[in-house]
């Protein structure tokens, strides 16, 4: 059984637990952690509150204001998109995961929490009871270099290490590459921020698709436009079907 071990941050298998109190105890003293959502020490998202995130059982297809399916990735409105459909945990406006998503995206970096982000994505597919396919790859969206090495890490790409663990599932992280360093999407509209990314990514060179099935992994799903894009790239070099992951999602602002 997976299980969310707030106190180390890790997803563990219940018969194979590995932890070290002493390097715990030191890590502690010189790094401090403390719940985002209630202070409690040692974790920065405790079991308690992360308990408080409803994540959902069901899927949506595409369209700002979204519909439920089944055994579908979009509706007649969205059937055109490059993206084949899109499995998004829980509603972004909840208020411990907006918090959760918005310090682990932004300053202070917190990249700890990858792990209840992705657990919380676990839950949401054990709730559909979807089993991730065995030939299908995990690839993060990327991130500008220059914008990875000011944050330290690319978010998306810690996210989709902790699935690709859990699911046993191939990761390739370096495969999508973003080429533009474009202007942050918070604050554009749609229109915008489609034009804002326009021909930003590509595959590195000698990395093949061709008939594959790629599940895109990324922390939010707002207008799409990210994954959209990302989804054309992949398209237009072969790859079969390309899904979107994310822990959150905003509806109906678009």
């Amino acid at each position: 059984m997976l299980l969310y071990n707030s106190n180390n941050n890790k997803l563990q298998n219940k018969k194979k637990q590995k932890f070290s109190p002493a390097i715990g105890f030191f890590a502690d003293l010189l790094f401090p952690k403390n719940c985002i959502s209630c202070g409690k020490e040692k974790t920065f998202l405790c079991q308690d509150c992360f308990s408080l995130i409803d994540p959902s059982p069901y899927q949506y297809c595409l369209c700002a204001k979204p519909q439920r399916i089944i055994g579908k990735g979009k509706c007649g409105r969205c059937r055109d998109r490059h993206l084949s459909g899109l499995y998004s945990a829980a509603d972004f406006e909840q208020k411990i995961l907006k918090n959760c998503v918005h310090k682990f995206k932004y300053s202070p970096y917190l990249k700890d929490l990858a792990y209840p982000l992705a657990y919380l994505i676990i839950l949401h597919f054990e709730a559909l009871k979807k089993k991730m396919p065995l030939s299908s790859v995990l690839m993060p969206v990327p991130l500008f270099p220059k914008k990875e090495r000011e944050r330290g890490f690319n978010q998306s790409e810690e996210m989709a290490k902790i699935l690709s663990q859990a699911w046993q599932a191939e990761l390739a992280p370096d495969s999508l590459i973003k080429i533009k360093n474009t202007a942050a999407q918070a604050g554009l509209g749609k229109e915008e921020r489609e034009k804002n990314l326009q021909n930003s990514f590509r595959l590195k060179n000698g990395v093949t698709v061709k008939g594959k099935i790629i599940y895109l992994v990324d922390d939010v799903y707002t207008t799409g436009a990210t994954m959209e894009e990302c989804a054309k790239t992949l398209k237009e070099a072969g790859a079969a079907q390309v899904w979107g992951i994310t822990a959150a999602r905003e509806f109906g602002k678009w």
